[in-house]
C-alpha cells in the first residue's frame, strides 16, 4: 500500500444554463471513479465543483424574463447537482461561481497580476448589436473560422480546429441576439501579457504532467507564440466588476477556473480544512482537474498562468478527456439519442452507464460511443452475467444448506491468490485513468471465477450427502471470489457495490479486503443485486427523450419562474378526472415508484408514481385523486403507466397527492 496522499480533484463547472445530458455525464463519471478509487485506496480526497454561473446567456435570459440571474443560476445549480448525485457523483461541495469567496479570490488574483505588472489596457475595436444596444460578447458573436473555415463557430474558439482568435477576425460574423451584421466600434480593454509566463508555462506543460496530446497541441500555440489575453467585458454583464475599471467586467473564463478555488475555499470555512494546504505556492498536496478537449487551451495555459502570477501553486495535472456519440454519431433530438440525465434515470440504474462508460474510457482524448446495442449485451453479458451470477450460482446453497456461513477453509487457495495478486495491477489502470484496461482485467477473472464454478458443479454434489462438505467449500471459494471482483468494480459500479456489501455482512469493501478472503463468517440472505437490461427500457427511453424535446428546454435556456409556457389550447387539451386508488403497492427494484391501480369511473387504470418517500401504500387504498387521465401510456422496465397521478411539493417525503373535495366521484370531470 503506497503512503497516504492529500488530493483535490475537480470536474469543469456545468454551465447554470440548461439541465445535464449524457455528454456532461461522462466526465463527473470519470472522475467520480478515479476519486472513489483514492478513497478506496486509503487517501484523503476532496472532491468540488461549482456552476458557471456569469455570462451573457444568464444575464439576457434574466432580462427578458425580469428575473434576477442569481434564481435562474440557484434553480440549475440544484438541479445540476442533484443529477450528479443520482448518478453517483457526490460532490464534497457543489458551489456556485457567484460567491462572496469567488469575488474576493478574483480581485485579489487580478491585483497581483497587475501589481506584478502583468496587466496592460488597449483601446480595441469590439462588435456592437445596434438593435440590442450592447457590445457583444464572443459567445454571442458567429461566424466562419478564420483558419479551418468551418461555419458558424463562436467569436473566441473554434470547435472545429481547436483554435483561438478574436472576435474581429471572423470571416461573415453576425449577432447571434438579433442575426443581424454587428457594427464595429471602439472600447478600451484590459489584457494579462501571457507571454510573460511562457518560460514557467513551457516548463509545466512539459514536465510530464499532460497527455501526450495537449502538449503536443501546446508546442503548436507556443511557436505561434502567445498573445495577449483579453480579460475585461463592457456592461451590461452579468459578472464580476474589476476593482479599478468601473463599467468593466472580469470575462467569464477569469473568475470560472477561479471557482474552483472558492468551492473549496467554501467548503474549507465550512469544514475547518487549511486552504493554503492544498492552494499555497509551495503545497505538497496535489491538485487534479478532469476537463473536456474543448476547454484544454483554457486550464493549461491562462489557468496556470494565473495562478502563477498570483502567487498559487499551479495544479498537479490536468486531465483530458474527449467527447460523446450516440450509435456512431452526435447526439441527436431527432433521433431521441440526445439524452438528458434525468431522463436516463426514469429508466435506468445509474451504474450501468457507469459500468459502459469506464469499460470504454482510456486516459486519452479520443471520443466514446455509446452504441445502444453493445451497452445492453454488456451491462447482460458482464454485470449480469459474468459478476453477479456467481454470486447468484453459490449464495442459495450457503444460505439453505449452511447456516449462511462461509466455511473456515477454501478448497483453492492458489486461485484466490491470483485474485488478490491482481489487485496492484488494477490498481495502476486506475490510477493512470485506463478504466477500460482495469475492466478487461475484472472480467477475465469473473471468467475464471465462472469457470471454476462450471468445473466443480456444486448443483451436481448437492445431491450427494457425502459430498456436502465439497458443496460447502466450493460455494464459500466463489463468494469469496465475487467479494474481490466487488472490491475492483466498486469504484465504477457503487450502488451494486453497496447492495453486495450489504449481502457479504463485513462492512465496507476497502482495496486492502482483496488481500484476505471471509472465512467463517455468516453472510446475509442473498437478493438480487440487479436485472437484465431489456431493449424495451432502451427505447422507451429514447421515445421520452424525444418527448423532452415538446416539454422541457434543453437547448441551454432557463426556465421560467413557473415553467415553459402553455397557452389555454394546450391546457384544454388535459382531461383531469378524479380516480379512487383501489389499490397501492411497492414495486420491486424502484426506489421512489408505488404502483397504483385506480378505478376512473368504473375504467381501471394502472399508474406509477413516484410519491414512496411520502406514503405508505396502505394510506392511500380508497383515497380520490386527480389523474390525467388522457396521458399518452408511457411503457417503463416495471410495467406501462397508463396516467399520471397529480401531486404537489418539493418533492421526496414533503410530496402531497392532490384531492379532491369529498363530494367528488370517481370519473368526475375536474375543471
Amino acid at each position: 500500500m503506497t503512503q497516504p496522499r492529500r488530493i483535490l480533484v475537480t470536474s469543469a463547472l456545468p454551465y447554470a444554463n440548461g439541465p445535464m445530458h449524457l455528454g456532461h455525464m461522462l466526465e463527473h463519471i470519470q472522475s467520480n471513479i478515479w476519486i472513489r478509487f483514492q478513497r478506496m485506496r486509503g487517501h484523503t480526497c476532496y472532491y468540488v465543483c461549482a456552476s458557471d454561473a456569469h455570462g451573457t446567456p444568464v444575464m439576457l435570459r434574466s432580462l427578458r424574463e425580469k428575473r434576477d440571474p442569481v434564481e435562474i443560476v440557484e434553480y440549475f445549480r440544484k438541479q445540476n447537482s442533484q443529477d450528479f448525485a443520482d448518478f453517483g457523483a457526490v460532490y464534497d461541495n457543489f458551489y456556485t461561481t457567484h460567491s462572496d469567496e469567488n469575488r474576493e479570490l478574483s480581485e485579489f488574483i487580478y491585483t497581483q497580476l497587475r501589481d506584478g505588472g502583468h496587466i496592460t489596457t488597449r483601446t480595441i475595436t469590439q462588435f456592437f448589436d445596434p438593435e440590442q444596444g450592447m457590445f457583444l460578447p464572443d459567445r454571442l458573436i458567429k461566424g466562419i473560422c478564420p483558419y479551418c473555415n468551418a461555419e458558424d463557430q463562436y467569436g473566441d474558439f473554434c470547435e472545429n480546429c481547436s483554435r483561438t482568435y478574436s472576435p474581429s477576425d471572423l470571416k461573415d460574423p453576425y449577432s447571434v441576439i438579433s442575426g443581424s451584421a454587428p457594427e464595429k466600434r471602439d472600447s478600451e480593454h484590459y489584457f494579462v501579457k501571457l507571454a510573460d509566463f511562457e518560460d514557467v508555462l513551457r516548463e509545466w506543460t512539459g514536465g510530464g504532467r499532460l497527455q501526450s496530446e495537449v502538449v503536443n497541441k501546446l508546442d503548436e500555440w507556443f511557436t505561434e507564440g502567445l498573445r495577449d489575453w483579453d480579460i475585461s467585458r463592457d456592461a451590461p454583464y452579468f459578472g464580476f466588476e474589476i476593482p479599478d475599471a468601473p463599467g468593466k467586467y472580469f470575462y467569464v473564463w477569469v473568475d470560472a477556473p477561479i471557482g474552483y478555488m472558492a468551492s473549496f475555499k467554501n467548503m474549507a470555512d465550512r469544514d475547518g480544512l487549511d486552504f493554503d494546504e492544498y492552494w499555497a505556492a509551495d503545497s505538497t498536496a496535489e491538485v487534479y482537474h478532469f476537463i473536456g478537449k474543448d476547454i484544454a487551451y483554457f486550464h493549461t495555459l491562462f489557468w496556470p498562468a494565473m495562478l502563477h502570477g498570483a502567487g498559487f501553486r499551479m495544479p498537479s495535472s490536468v486531465f483530458v478527456h474527449g467527447f460523446i456519440t450516440v450509435n456512431g454519431q452526435k447526439m441527436s433530438k431527432s433521433r431521441g439519442t440526445f439524452i438528458l440525465a434525468r431522463t436516463y434515470l426514469n429508466h435506468l440504474p445509474p451504474d450501468y452507464l457507469r459500468y459502459y462508460y469506464a469499460a470504454k474510457l482510456g486516459a486519452g482524448l479520443s471520443d466514446i460511443d455509446l452504441n445502444l446495442d453493445d451497452f445492453l449485451l454488456r451491462v447482460n453479458s458482464d454485470l449480469v452475467g459474468k459478476v453477479v451470477n456467481i454470486a447468484s450460482r453459490c449464495a442459495g446453497f450457503i444460505n439453505k444448506r449452511f447456516d449462511d456461513t462461509l466455511s473456515g477453509t477454501l478448497p483453492a487457495p492458489e486461485l484466490y491468490q491470483r485474485f488478490a495478486d491482481a489487485g496492484e495491477p488494477i490498481a495502476e489502470c486506475f490510477e493512470k485513468r485506463e478504466y477500460s484496461r482495469a475492466v478487461r482485467k475484472i472480467m477475465d477473472l469473473a471468467d475464471e471465477a465462472n469457470r471454476y464454478i462450471d468445473e466443480k458443479k456444486p448443483w451436481v454434489l448437492i445431491k450427494d450427502e457425502k459430498r456436502l462438505n465439497d458443496v460447502h467449500q466450493v460455494c464459500s471459494q466463489g463468494i469469496n471470489l465475487f467479494r474481490t471482483l466487488m472490491v475492483y468494480l466498486k469504484p465504477i459500479i457503487p450502488f451494486t457495490a453497496g447492495k453486495a456489501e450489504a449481502f457479504l455482512n463485513a462492512g465496507e469493501l476497502s482495496w486492502a479486503d482483496a488481500a484476505q478472503p471471509l472465512l467463517d463468517h455468516k453472510i446475509k440472505k442473498f437478493q438480487p443485486l440487479i436485472t437484465r437490461l431489456d431493449k424495451k427500457t432502451i427505447d422507451a427511453m429514447v421515445e421520452d427523450s424525444k418527448e423532452d424535446l415538446k416539454s422541457k428546454d434543453v437547448s441551454g435556456n432557463a426556465p421560467s419562474e413557473f415553467g415553459p409556457e402553455i397557452t389555454i389550447d394546450d391546457f384544454a387539451k388535459l382531461d383531469l378526472r378524479v380516480a379512487r386508488i383501489a389499490e397501492a403497492s411497492h414495486v420491486d427494484g424502484a426506489d421512489k415508484l408505488l404502483r397504483l391501480k385506480l378505478d376512473v369511473g368504473g375504467t381501471e387504470r394502472t399508474v406509477f408514481a413516484g410519491i414512496k418517500e411520502a406514503y405508505e401504500p396502505e394510506k392511500l387504498e380508497g383515497k380520490l385523486v386527480v389523474v390525467v387521465a388522457n396521458l399518452k401510456p408511457r411503457k417503463m422496465k416495471f410495467g406501462t403507466s397508463e396516467g399520471m397521478v397529480l401531486a404537489a411539493g418539493p418533492g421526496g417525503e414533503d410530496i402531497f397527492v392532490i384531492s379532491p373535495d369529498d363530494g367528488a366521484e370517481p370519473g368526475m370531470k375536474v375543471k
